[in-house]
């Protein structure tokens, strides 16, 4: 590898100067060389949006939360996804070889090369990425398969997500059955809320509230009251505001209430029907329509609920298909 090239592996495509090196070198002379760097570079991107869209599904604890710190937790997730981009087997390699195609160029090294993986291990270093970052009903013959799959595959996954899945599958299709709501929509909610049941809201005494949703204690609310400091976006800028939240005895009743809300709050009628009345309710675009329904009618202040949320859920569809 020449000295230039080795320069740019060892920097991330968002910096300018060593964008445009590789810009450079690539209108120079495209060479197998050139557009592995090119792919590896693509791949260090997509695995540093992936890691910073797995931290934004979980809630932060606020304890630590500075400028500062969000900028040193950036700069290690770029760290992370340098280091991890252009292993054997991952995402870039499959990239570097249809481009190779496309130029009608060979890669004498691809067969020679005897610790390249198989196609099948194409998104591990992607799922690596998660794993540092840190979405079921089980399948069966009605199941819509989603339009399209996430990268990660579902062997590698973080653990926290399937177990969520699988701790909470049989509550979701209850609730399914009784309210009609897919059970993969319910899931992979919960699952966004909660971060994967890690960042669980907390009562005064540490104890578990068991609001799986992030519901608040209006004005109307006789139960219990969990009260805690949390996020919340006013005209467009996230602000720490301490509010109260519902408390249940059990998930169930967390999942029943929700079911509730959606299914009796006229504020929430057109994503309820959406997901009533979708014929693929599996489908990527009744997902989306039922995330955006949500945001707009004000389920939470976050511009990129509905984005974050059909994440979680097209995640959930994809582990659903694989237990």
């Amino acid at each position: 590898m020449s000295a230039d090239l080795l320069s740019n592996s060892q920097a991330l495509a968002i910096d300018g100067s060593s964008l445009d090196r590789l810009r450079h070198q690539a209108g120079q002379a495209a060479t197998p060389q050139t557009i592995r760097e090119a792919a590896k570079q693509f791949e260090a991107l997509f695995m540093r949006e992936l890691m910073k869209s797995m931290r934004e599904t979980t809630m932060s604890s606020g304890m630590f939360d500075s400028p500062m710190g969000d900028m040193g937790t950036s700069m290690l997730d770029e760290q992370y996804a340098l280091q991890m981009s252009g292993m054997p087997g991952g995402l870039s390699e499959l990239i570097a070889k249809q481009l190779m195609r496309q130029l009608k160029m060979e890669d004498a090294s691809a067969s020679n090369d005897p610790s390249s993986g198989p196609p099948s291990a194409s998104a591990a270093s992607a799922a690596q990425a998660a794993a540092l970052a840190s979405t079921p009903r089980a399948p069966t013959s009605t199941t819509e398969a989603p339009s399209s799959e996430p990268l990660v595959p579902p062997a590698r996954i973080p653990a926290a997500a399937r177990e969520f899945v699988q701790q909470h599958a049989e509550l979701a299709k209850q609730v399914e059955r009784s309210s009609g709501l897919p059970a993969s929509y319910l899931l992979g909610q919960a699952g966004h809320e909660t971060g994967w049941g890690r960042r669980e809201i907390r009562m005064a005494d540490g104890s578990n509230s068991h609001n799986l949703f992030g519901i608040k204690a209006g004005a109307g609310w006789k139960g219990k009251v969990a009260e805690i400091t949390t996020t919340e976006y006013i005209d467009g800028t996230p602000r720490k505001i301490t509010a109260k939240f519902r408390a249940y005895d059990s998930y169930a009743e967390s999942y029943r209430d929700f079911a509730r809300l959606i299914g009796n709050s006229p504020r929430y009628a057109d994503a309820r029907d959406q997901a009533l009345q979708a014929d693929t309710p599996h489908g990527a675009e009744s997902v989306q329509s039922w995330t955006q329904g949500l945001q707009d009618a004000g389920y939470a202040t976050d511009p990129q609920y509905a984005e974050k949320l059909s994440r979680a859920i097209n995640t959930t569809l994809l582990l659903q298909r694989r237990m």
